[in-house]
């Protein structure tokens, strides 16, 4: 038996569902966007971190490197893409201009860009091309254009280099078709005797909502959180409504990278790990956001490629254990995948990507099949005008609550809501999945897992925060019943998709 023993469903429980006091309700009110619900849904997106600094063998360049540096021999942006896509990624963000302000677009308003480079004959767009890879393999396609500028004269010098900037983001969000996100840098290295930017992000923010509404504005912006690390770590709850605050540029660019030493990739705080609990909350109620989170990372210790670290490249197991704490604890996950200085993705990083595609298909082709019984209410399937888009989650389209049309909301009085998953027959399992309808909002406080094998309880755990969607690791056991109980919801909880995982490989097997 795993954890502590437990009698049947709510002997143990104080009522699920909290008398709705002003506090509650304030939490319970703030709903996503259209764009945040749609990039919630994408799950699993690349970075793609390629430029100057990929010719330098640099992280951050000084700005004004020669244009001829750059004459990548051998760039092919579909076997990029095939790379991404064969990971079960669903998107690509480029860095379109990178802190040394060398732009992979012909932009008219500098020289600092493709056009005086060789390659393609000065007449080359990287951004175009990637745009159309993307497209032609499925993905959504976007952008990341450094506020820091360590080449144009105007940085530093207010509004001329507004301008400037909203210059290029103007040509970045009007030439090349639909734009998922704009991802803003809040890294900033100049110190205290460089040159200073304060930037204008409202304007910047506006010019994204006039060019493309549907895309969300990550880190630096009003959509999207840092999950405050690049080294794949995830909270143990995540919270999707959090304090107004956390929205802040200049807070944000305070807690990002400063120098280039080569350790902020492997930092992690510990001073912000509870953004979203009633306590964490506590005093903020007149002033709270949906900003969801999104783990980033790279595939390697580096951002940009470099030669002496392709025998670095992180495992498909590593890979797997962030996409399954990052994917399945209300996060996005956004890998980086940095092409070579020839142009193309290396050998080790296309292969272990693939494994990883393999890995998280895999774990959907797992999911047990099963009757779901409710403590009250209805599960309702179709029609009900819930709609939810199909992105292949690992939950897949098990007991029609995960199909895209389904939910089931318990009766307000029922102070122990719960699904029992009866499986058809004994398995070994690995994993619970569950999902909120988070259109609602994110209501699901603490709840509990326990599963039987005949009757007799066989494990027990417990988890926090759901959200968009939560993945319940648990000890391999067999077992033939799973139950789902909510402990503590700060309204009636609205349930979308729930799943159990069969272990991939039985103890003793």
């Amino acid at each position: 038996m795993s954890g502590a023993a437990a009698g049947s469903p709510g002997a143990a429980a104080t009522s699920a569902v909290t008398p709705l006091d002003p506090a509650l309700a304030a939490m319970v009110a703030v709903r996503p966007s259209q764009r945040q619900l749609a990039w919630q849904a994408m799950e699993f997106t690349a970075f793609v971190h390629f430029g100057m600094n990929t010719m330098t063998d640099r992280e951050w360049g000084a700005g004004h490197e020669d244009p001829a540096l750059f004459d990548p021999e051998d760039v092919d942006t579909d076997q990029w893409m095939a790379a991404v896509a064969s990971a079960g990624m669903t998107g690509v963000i480029l860095t379109a201009k990178h802190h040394d302000g060398f732009c992979l677009w012909p932009s008219a308003v500098t020289r600092h860009s493709v056009a005086a480079s060789p390659w393609r004959g000065g007449h080359g767009d990287l951004v175009g091309e990637v745009a159309d890879a993307a497209r032609r393999h499925g993905l959504r396609f976007g952008v990341y254009l450094s506020p820091w500028d360590r080449t144009e004269a105007s940085y530093g010098s207010g509004r001329a280099y507004d301008d400037f900037y909203v210059a290029q983001l103007t040509e970045l969000l009007t030439g090349y078709g639909d734009v998922f996100s704009v991802w803003f840098d809040g890294a900033n290295g100049e110190g205290p005797n460089g040159r200073r930017q304060v930037y204008d992000w409202d304007r910047y923010y506006a010019v994204i909502r006039e060019l493309q509404p549907g895309a969300v504005i990550n880190v630096c912006g009003p959509d999207v959180r840092w999950c405050g690390n690049e080294a794949g770590h995830t909270r143990a709850d995540e919270w999707s409504v959090v304090p107004r605050a956390l929205q802040d540029a200049e807070r944000i660019a305070e807690r990002s990278q400063q120098v280039d030493d080569g350790t902020f990739t492997t930092l992690v705080r510990s001073d912000e790990e509870d953004l979203g609990s009633r306590a964490a909350l506590a005093g903020h109620e007149d002033d709270l956001v949906w900003y969801p989170a999104e783990v980033n990372t790279s595939i390697r210790p580096g951002w940009f490629h470099h030669p002496a670290e392709d025998d670095a490249v992180r495992s498909v197991d590593e890979l797997f254990a962030i996409h399954r704490s990052a994917v399945g604890g209300n996060a996005g996950f956004l890998l980086n995948v940095p092409p070579t200085r020839a142009g193309r993705i290396a050998e080790p990083d296309v292969a272990v990507l693939a494994e990883l595609g393999e890995r998280i298909a895999d774990q959907r082709r797992r999911v047990v099949e099963a009757d779901v019984e409710p403590s009250s209410g209805v599960v309702r399937t179709g029609g009900d005008g819930w709609p939810r888009p199909d992105i292949g989650s690992p939950a897949g389209p098990a007991l029609d609550l995960a199909n895209g049309t389904g939910r089931w909301e318990p009766e307000p009085g029922d102070a122990s809501p719960h699904l029992t998953l009866r499986l058809a027959e004994p398995t070994v399992v690995e994993a619970v999945v569950i999902k909120e309808e988070i259109a609602v909002g994110q209501r699901i406080e603490r709840a509990v897992v326990t599963a039987a094998l005949r009757g007799a309880l066989v494990l027990r755990a417990e988890f926090g925060a759901v959200g968009y969607q939560r993945i319940v690791p648990l000890a391999p056991e067999l077992v033939d019943t799973v139950t789902i109980e909510i402990r503590l919801s700060r309204a009636v909880p609205v349930i979308a998709g729930v799943a159990v995982v069969r272990a991939a490989v039985t103890p003793g097997g």
